[in-house]
């Protein structure tokens, strides 16, 4: 009898997450489900209804880059699904990276209308071994370097838009469950008193948004219906239900078909919990051999062998 051996074994279950995480980022990258995150986190939305900001305020079709977007080809028009701007910023010397989701939106003002790059993306793994802080400011700067030549030229400056990126974190630890946080440019004078516009200098702003359990005060609004969305335990008939009774957002053909997707693609990844637990038994070891060994962190996995690609993580869990 033959077995499937452990790369075989490795291709489907990366086939299984990648297609999760797909399903993920398209039912993020539904219109209503933007207007609610646009509205809870960026104060440009927050007197205006989420219907009012999905179909007035979004522009286009948002961007998904499944994978990365060949500059040459078009973005085809998918009905509820983002064009506006392509996913990927290349340069010789940088590379290239590719945003989960990308698209304009309109922010209406007295006799003009401006426009702001937003960028969503879904995080799971909150310790990649670097701060995802630093990342997320990475690509508001990325953001803001490319409009060179599309959207000012030369020393047009006063032309640059706004840029935003929104991390939705699905495993944060303890301490930042069921929280928002946002990072953004502010104006301190240290000595005398002065005051410039603040369009002139508001251009970039990072939001943090971290899942957690139901069992928690801050466990509502934006919070709520994501981490409902996203939820890995949830069928799919609770989770319309859901999205419908406590969040008004009608089950369309198109957000019903990608909820039932993702349910249906989560059954094949490992649960939350789960993999949370083995992590806090692992840093536990860690911290125990460290303590009672006097060993350094490093040398602790080492005894542990914990692989290598995983020790920046532990190394950064060590830290909080």
């Amino acid at each position: 009898m033959e077995i499937e051996n452990t790369l075989a074994k490795n291709i489907i279950a990366a086939g299984e997450k990648a297609a999760y995480d797909a399903a993920c980022k398209r039912l993020l990258a539904n219109k209503i489900i933007l207007a609610w995150i646009m509205k809870s986190c960026l104060e440009e939305y927050k007197t205006h209804s989420i219907h009012e900001i999905a179909e007035k305020y979004i522009e286009g079709v948002p961007q998904i880059a499944e994978v990365a977007v060949n500059p040459d080809e078009e973005t085809r028009n998918c009905g509820e699904q983002i064009r506006g701007v392509k996913n990927e910023d290349s340069t010789i010397q940088e590379g290239t990276i590719t945003y989960d989701i990308r698209f304009l939106a309109i922010v209406p003002r007295t006799g003009e209308t401006i426009r702001l790059m937003v960028n969503v993306e879904a995080q799971n793994d909150f310790y990649p071994g670097y701060p995802i802080i630093k990342r997320a400011l990475y690509y508001c700067s990325r953001m803001i370097s490319s409009q060179y030549g599309s959207e000012f030229t030369e020393t047009h400056y006063e032309n640059i838009r706004k840029v935003y990126s929104i991390w939705i974190c699905s495993n944060p630890p303890k301490r930042r469950e069921n929280t928002i946080t946002r990072y953004s440019i502010q104006e301190e004078n240290l000595i005398g008193q002065v005051s410039e516009r603040k369009e002139n200098y508001d251009l970039l702003t990072v939001v943090m948004i971290c899942l957690g359990h139901a069992d928690d005060d801050n466990y509502t609004g934006v919070l709520k219906l994501l981490g409902v969305l996203l939820s890995s335990e949830k069928e799919a008939e609770e989770k319309k239900k859901i999205l419908q009774d406590d969040f008004d957002i009608a089950m369309t053909k198109t957000l019903e078909s990608e909820v039932s997707v993702m349910c249906n693609l989560s059954k094949g990844v490992e649960e939350r919990g789960i993999a949370r637990g083995l992590e806090t038994g692992t840093l536990n070891a860690i911290r125990n051999l460290m303590e009672t060994l006097k060993l350094t962190a490093e040398q602790a996995m080492e005894a542990l062998k914990i692989p290598e690609a995983e020790k920046a993580k532990y190394a950064g869990m060590l830290k909080e």
